[in-house]
């Protein structure tokens, strides 16, 4: 069985070593010793969310903190290819579901977005508030996958910055039903066209009307190709995760 994660201060954690003693507190701390339940002789790991974990086995056990031996330390090498999720706002919690499932699968990176057909909006102060809750859900994902990274969340984008934004990745797939190739094939004329040496790919993902014409005209403007996932169309919630999946196989993530 994996050992639990738990996330702490970066340069608290960045600063322990083997030998050394690491005292997990705050929100983390109290999770560990009263929710879980952790006891001394118990193992675990602690990591800053990007990439820097450390190891080791419980000595002490305070109220709301837990006093840790460290017995490994050191940076995990990011992935080679980094993958971006682009959620379009969906109603029902179905871009959250997909948020969560995408951070369990590896992603790197989610971006939010107002597609023209989104129902849910963010705007003014809603816009930071939505992000953060996010936020929240990819450090709980990650840290029930026990990954060291968590994703970065973007702010909010329209769909004129998320054209503009394209040009920041080296490829931007959307999903689309009505795209010539199916992603396996599209990834495999992309990789064959001499794009192997991309490092970041960002999968869109629109909302429960789909993607207008317009703006589906905008990404491909900015470069941005289209995909499709099977013979059927499914909910926004399981789009990103089952292309996911996918991708992580075929760029060689798994």
């Amino acid at each position: 069985m994996t050992r639990p994660l738990f996330f702490g201060p970066g340069e608290a954690v960045r600063a322990a070593s083997p030998g050394s003693v690491f005292v997990l507190g705050g929100d983390e701390g109290r999770h560990a010793a009263t929710v879980r339940r952790l006891g001394e002789g118990e193992r675990l790991d602690v990591s800053d969310g990007a990439g820097y974990r450390l190891g080791g086995v419980i000595t002490a056990v305070g109220h709301g903190t837990v006093e840790v031996a460290v017995e490994t330390a050191g940076q995990e090498p990011a992935p080679r290819h980094r993958l971006i999720l682009v959620q379009a706002l969906a109603k029902g919690g179905r871009d959250e579901q997909a948020v969560e499932s995408a951070t369990e699968l590896g992603i790197d990176a989610v971006v939010p977005w107002h597609a023209e057909r989104s129902i849910v909006r963010w705007r003014g102060e809603k816009a930071e508030k939505g992000r953060l809750k996010w936020a929240s859900l990819v450090s709980a994902a990650a840290k029930q996958s026990r990954r060291s990274f968590v994703p970065e969340v973007h702010a909010v984008m329209d769909t004129p910055r998320l054209a503009a934004w394209a040009e920041t990745v080296d490829r931007m797939i959307v999903l689309h039903e009505d795209a010539d190739l199916p992603l396996a094939d599209r990834v495999s004329a992309l990789l064959a066209d001499g794009s192997s040496g991309a490092t970041s790919t960002a999968v869109v993902v629109g909302p429960e009307g789909g993607i207008s014409a317009a703006e589906l005209g905008k990404l491909r403007a900015a470069g941005a190709d289209t995909a499709r996932l099977g013979p059927y169309v499914l909910r926004s919630s399981t789009a990103g995760p089952a292309a996911l999946a996918l991708l992580n196989h075929l760029l060689g993530r798994w």
